[in-house]
């Protein structure tokens, strides 16, 4: 029998990967420019992160962190061709902490461990498309953030056992929250 948590996490999943249908469409479109860097990075950790959420969390409370993992990758492809792709020191220290945290990963039969550094180097790998979203809102998409913010405001409902696996959902909520306000101001100031 399904539970609201499981349909509350089934929800959050589906959502996360709606949302990167118009990020992805106004990527192509020349709208939004996706960091490099970012989408990288984000990639590499949410793949270790679905899978160390999944180990600890199991499927039913998964499928925000699977979506988080599927969608990075796809914008992340695109990034090559349409990304803002200007590589700062920022840019190639964060990618370097992202790159080492696969250490860890390997080494580790904590999966509490693991996931705790990989959210470090994923909130890492989110900094400098908050400082470009800070600084450039209209180069992010509203509409997908927003849908991204749901998803992850939907996802706290499906957490069934609140531990330290539950750090994920809380930091994908306050970073999407984050860029929505961002964008949201900056539309603000063009009004």
């Amino acid at each position: 029998m399904t539970n609201f948590a499981e349909i509350a996490g089934i929800i959050a999943g589906i959502l996360s990967l709606v949302g990167y249908i118009p990020y992805i469409f106004e990527t192509i479109k020349g709208v939004t420019r996706p960091n490099q860097a970012t989408w990288i990075i984000w990639t590499l950790v949410g793949g270790l992160l679905a899978f160390s959420y999944l180990a600890e969390q199991g499927l039913s409370s998964s499928w925000l962190p699977l979506g988080y993992f599927v969608g990075p990758f796809i914008v992340a492809l695109l990034t090559f061709y349409y990304g803002y792709s200007r590589w700062s020191k920022l840019d190639i220290i964060c990618l370097i902490a992202a790159l080492s945290s696969v250490i860890p990963w390997f080494f580790s039969s904590n999966a509490n461990y693991t996931l705790l550094i990989n959210i470090f180097i994923d909130a890492t790998g989110a900094i400098p498309t908050l400082i470009k979203t800070y600084h450039e809102p209209e180069t992010e998409d509203f509409t997908a953030w927003t849908i991204f913010f749901i998803a992850n405001t939907i996802q706290l409902f499906a957490i069934t056992r609140w531990n330290i696996a539950s750090v994920y959902p809380v930091y994908l909520f306050l970073l999407a929250g984050s860029l929505v306000a961002f964008i949201m101001k900056g539309k603000l100031k063009k009004t």
